[in-house]
C-alpha cells in the first residue's frame, strides 16, 4: 500500500501566546472556549494482534489496522452523515498526534480523507500524548507477564496509582505531560475562536444545530486517552480504568463558555464492516488484560 497523502507537519514546540496560557496557576481549559476536542485511538498494530504490551514501543499498523484507520478517516470526513456526529462544521484546526508510527499512520490517513479547503490540514506530533511507558512489560505476551509479575500486574488492574509496569511510567507521571500537552491544545483553539459565539442553551434538545466553532483531532493511544479524557472532566486519576478506548473508536469532549461536555465516548460504529463475534470477544480480553 502506497504512504498515505500527509498534511503539513508542525514543531510541537510551544508559541509564547501557548506558553502564556499554559503557566502553572492557569485554568487547564480557558474560560472562553467554545469548540470541541475529538479523540480518534489508532488502528489496530501488529503486536495488538499477537497480544503483546506496547507502550512506547513502535511497531507498525496491521493490514486490519489500515481498514480500521481507513474507516474512521471516511466517518471523520463525513461527520453530518446520520446518525451525525457532534463536531463543528468545517474541517479541524489541526490534527495532533503521538509521534509514534501507529498513530502517526492512523492521523495521515485522516488528514488525506477530510477536505482541509484552501490549504492541507495541519499534522503536529506531540510528545505529550505518547503511550504510557510500560517498560519491562514492552514487546512481551501477556501470559508471560501474568507468570513473571502475577501480583504487579494484579495491582495495575486494581489501582494504577500504586502499580505500574517495572521501568514504565506512573499515571501521575504522565498526567503532568498530558496537561502540559492539552493547555497548548486548547490554547491553540482559543486564538482560532474569531468571534464570541452567539448562546446556546446548556440543555440538549434546545436548537442544536452544528456550530462553526473550532476543533482539533486527536490521535493517541487508549492508556493516555484515558488521562485525557480524566483531566478534561476534572475527575480523579483513580477513575483510570472508567473509560475504554476502541481501536479507531471517536470521543468527542464539546466546551461551551470553557465548560467540558461528553457528548460522544467510544463511537465504532463505522468499523461495522470488519467486526465479527471472534474479533469482538478478543478485544474484550485484551482490554481486561491491562495491555496498553
Amino acid at each position: 500500500m502506497d504512504d498515505p497523502p500527509r498534511g503539513r507537519p508542525l514543531s510541537s514546540a510551544p508559541s509564547p501566546r501557548e506558553a502564556q496560557l499554559s503557566a502553572p496557576g492557569e485554568p487547564l481549559i480557558p474560560v472562553t472556549l467554545h469548540g470541541a476536542v475529538v479523540l480518534l485511538r489508532h488502528g489496530e498494530s501488529t503486536w495488538i494482534a499477537e497480544g503483546r504490551f506496547q507502550g512506547q514501543a513502535d511497531p507498525p499498523l496491521s493490514p486490519a489496522g489500515r481498514r480500521q484507520a481507513e474507516l474512521a478517516a471516511a466517518r471523520l470526513a463525513d461527520p453530518q452523515r446520520p446518525p451525525a456526529l457532534p463536531i463543528p462544521l468545517g474541517p479541524p484546526g489541526e490534527i495532533v498526534h503521538s509521534p509514534l508510527g501507529r498513530t502517526t499512520e492512523t492521523a495521515a490517513l485522516v488528514a488525506a480523507a477530510i477536505p482541509g479547503g484552501d490549504a492541507p490540514i495541519p499534522l503536529r506530533p506531540e510528545a505529550g500524548l505518547l503511550e504510557i511507558g510500560q517498560g519491562e512489560w514492552e514487546g512481551l505476551p501477556g501470559a508471560e507477564i501474568e507468570r513473571r509479575w502475577p501480583d504487579l500486574i494484579a495491582g495495575w488492574r486494581r489501582d494504577p496509582l500504586t502499580s505500574w509496569a517495572p521501568g514504565g511510567e506512573s499515571v501521575i507521571e504522565v498526567d503532568g505531560r498530558v496537561r502540559i500537552a492539552l493547555r497548548g491544545i486548547l490554547a491553540r483553539m482559543t486564538d482560532r475562536l474569531e468571534t464570541a459565539p452567539a448562546f446556546r442553551s446548556h440543555v440538549l434538545g434546545y436548537g442544536d444545530a452544528a456550530s462553526t466553532d473550532p476543533w482539533t483531532l486527536l490521535v493517541a493511544h487508549d492508556g493516555v486517552f484515558k488521562i485525557v479524557l480524566l483531566a478534561l472532566l476534572d475527575l480523579p486519576l483513580a477513575r483510570f480504568w472508567s473509560f475504554p478506548f476502541a481501536l479507531c473508536g471517536i470521543t468527542v469532549i464539546e466546551f461551551r463558555a470553557g465548560r467540558p461536555r461528553l457528548r460522544a465516548h467510544n463511537l465504532t460504529d463505522h468499523l461495522g464492516p470488519l467486526e465479527d463475534a471472534a474479533q469482538l470477544a478478543e478485544a474484550a480480553d485484551r482490554a481486561g488484560s491491562g495491555a496498553l
